[in-house]
């Protein structure tokens, strides 16, 4: 006896602008209340989606909370992109990049929009690092870039740049949470500390960096 031919039903193509819904239900939430704040269900909810949309265009809410990171990081490349783009050197470049990070304390436009989420990304950098090692790497690779063209050039001196770069966010998140908790210090002198520190560390001369520091 011959079988009844089922026809499967056709899976539906991933949707860009859904995804990108959901995507920002999800930053809203994450920003509002955290990563423990966020589910499946509060973000369908918040976008007005159904669970089969979700399961389209994401496999887990872990990778979803992934993708959240990600999107933030590659905005913020792009801005610190567009921060160092003018700098002269790559001395400069590095003072510049600095820069950026410090306005997430010192800048109202920059700090509200991201202040909770490099908090929560932080956070999930011992949590879960898998998930934010991609974002992480993101932000970090311009000022990458910077410190091995400085290498090559000279400027700087037995360096490793990923490693450098990851000790330089780290001096500039310790300075970031310090002023978030205190709030005692002035821009200027945030942002001279932590100059002269990792400049110094990556072997800048001294007259170069006492030029870059002190300038506004």
């Amino acid at each position: 006896m011959t079988r009844p031919i089922r026809r499967r039903r056709n899976k539906l193509a991933p949707d860009p602008d859904v995804r990108q819904a959901i995507v920002a239900a999800a930053s809203e939430i994450v920003r509002e209340q955290g990563v423990r704040g966020l589910s499946i269900a509060v973000v369908l909810d918040r976008a007005q989606l159904s669970t089969r949309a979700f399961y389209r265009h994401f496999e887990s809410k872990d990778q979803l909370v992934a993708v959240v990171f990600l999107e933030m990081a590659l905005a913020e490349e792009r801005r610190l992109r567009r921060r160092m783009a003018k700098s002269p050197s790559p001395v400069h470049a590095v003072a510049a990049w600095i820069d950026g990070r410090l306005d997430l304390v010192f800048d109202a436009n920059i700090k509200s929009d991201l202040r909770q989420l490099s908090l929560e990304a932080q956070s999930q950098m011992f949590a879960a690092p898998d998930l934010i090692q991609p974002a992480y790497e993101k932000m970090l690779k311009p000022l990458i870039e910077q410190l091995h063209g400085g290498l090559i050039l000279g400027v700087f001196h037995d360096i490793e740049p990923v490693t450098e770069a990851q000790s330089v966010q780290g001096v500039v998140w310790a300075s970031t949470e310090r002023q978030w908790a205190a709030g005692d210090c002035q821009r200027t002198e945030v942002r001279q500390r932590t100059l002269r520190f990792c400049l110094r560390g990556l072997g800048v001369e001294p007259r170069t960096i006492a030029e870059i520091a002190t300038r506004d």
